[in-house]
């Protein structure tokens, strides 16, 4: 065990695939990789002729499970550029738009993924059905994440590649037979989301490393859109000037972009929006989860999956309150002049803020455009932190390469990056 070489090859579930190799030597760290592979799909060449009423809906196709969070980034950087303004109701609209892409996202990370590591099987759906406990995990993990998925549908149409938000506005709007029926779902699984918190608040895994985090923060609320990008070292920036905080960082080894802010790894997703903004959430939720809100801020990254289980409560919480509080009522799509312009659009995706940029001419045609995935930005971040864990794994020889191994793929599901969809993801090639 003095000297290890790990090669981790096919981690499924990246818009892509990555691997990772890990070198030991005397039983220190010597070196990790993450490398995202086939990670270049040329979404962003493929935006260039298109008209700009077609951008929202080629880049949501970019990834499926989290392909609204795409539609909203991809809206508001094309807004910016045209110049439009939307109405409030459709920010409102916007903002369940992400409450429901968040639930269900979330609910699908827990249980499908990190849950079976908790109660030691491969699969969710392994659980034991004359178990009482287990029985009860298998239905609110599809309450939750049905509940997510209507409020999706309710408002967008769609749970993935969203119909309804357009440039502009939307294209159809809840009725409030509608709206009573997904309030009443949110409502039957909110108990379910506070026995989730229960479960990720005692989990037993911990590690603790010093790192900066980063957030789009909502001026007036907890939500996802909307704000200004803040940072744990006290520093804000504008949606406009995202460029001039983000260090594009050259990987040799992998296909994507990687980033770091201030010359040092940076953590993006739900455990920093808790962190940067748990003051802002809903105060039924800040009620209802006073517990769990002790344990932030928190450097410990498997705290990202209780902050998850948090971040659906809240959604519920506001989404209930936004419904009931509201009525919706058609209304125009806004319509503005083509013009020469740069858009920028910032949200915070489920595992963390996505940036979209895009140029066009004066006859609305794209020129150009960039995409930030919270992936990329995580990437330096999660090769910190398998070193820190790969080196105290070593120290005790009772740990065999299958047990390392299994430590790795947990540490790396606990920041929900797009692989996380693979149960047992890793293929390890020890030398």
């Amino acid at each position: 065990m003095h000297r290890i070489d790990i090669r981790l090859n096919q981690i499924c579930k990246v818009e892509g695939g990555a691997s990772m190799d890990v070198v030991v030597d005397d039983g220190k760290v010597k070196d990790v990789k993450f490398a995202i592979v086939e990670y270049k799909r040329f979404f962003t060449e493929a935006m260039k002729g298109k008209n700009i009423a077609a951008i929202p809906a080629h880049l949501s196709r970019i990834c499926g499970t989290c392909s609204n969070a795409h539609v909203m980034a991809a809206i508001e950087a094309c807004e910016d550029a045209i110049g439009i303004e939307p109405t409030e109701q459709t920010r409102i609209l916007r903002r369940l738009t992400m409450h429901g892409l968040v639930s269900r996202d979330h609910a699908l990370h827990l249980y499908l993924f990190v849950m079976p590591d908790l109660y030691g099987k491969d699969a969710f759906l392994d659980f034991d059905e004359d178990d009482s406990e287990q029985h009860q995990l298998l239905h609110d993990g599809f309450d939750i994440k049905s509940a997510g998925n209507e409020l999706s549908m309710l408002v967008a149409g769609r749970s993935v590649h969203a119909t309804f938000p357009v440039i502009g506005g939307f294209l159809q709007f809840p009725s409030p037979e509608k709206v009573r029926e997904v309030v009443g779902a949110l409502q039957a699984a909110r108990p379910a989301v506070l026995r989730l918190i229960e479960i990720f608040r005692k989990a037993p895994w911990h590690l603790d490393r010093q790192t900066k985090f980063m957030a789009l923060v909502p001026d007036d609320s907890f939500g996802y859109i909307g704000g200004k990008i803040i940072s744990s070292i006290g520093e804000s920036y504008e949606r406009k000037d995202f460029r001039s905080h983000l260090e594009h960082v050259a990987l040799p080894y992998s296909q994507a972009s990687a980033y770091t802010y201030k010359g040092e790894s940076y953590l993006v997703g739900a455990l920093a929006r808790i962190n940067l903004a748990k003051d802002k959430l809903h105060p039924k939720t800040r009620e209802s989860a006073a517990e769990a809100l002790k344990l932030f801020p928190s450097t410990d990254i498997y705290h990202n999956n209780l902050a998850q289980a948090i971040e659906i409560l809240h959604s519920f919480d506001e989404s209930i309150d936004l419904l009931t509080q509201n009525g919706f009522k058609p209304e125009p799509i806004i319509k503005a002049p083509m013009r020469g312009a740069v858009g920028m659009g910032v949200i915070e995706a489920p595992r963390g803020t996505l940036y979209h940029k895009v140029v066009m001419d004066d006859k609305g045609i794209v020129t150009d455009g960039e995409v930030i995935v919270p992936t990329g930005q995580n990437q330096v971040n999660i090769e910190r932190d398998v070193g820190v864990l790969v080196e105290e794994l070593v120290k005790d020889p009772a740990n065999t390469k299958e047990k390392i191994n299994f430590e790795i793929e947990k540490l790396i599901r606990a920041y929900d990056p797009c692989m996380s969809c693979g149960a047992h993801f890793l293929k390890v090639n020890w030398k």
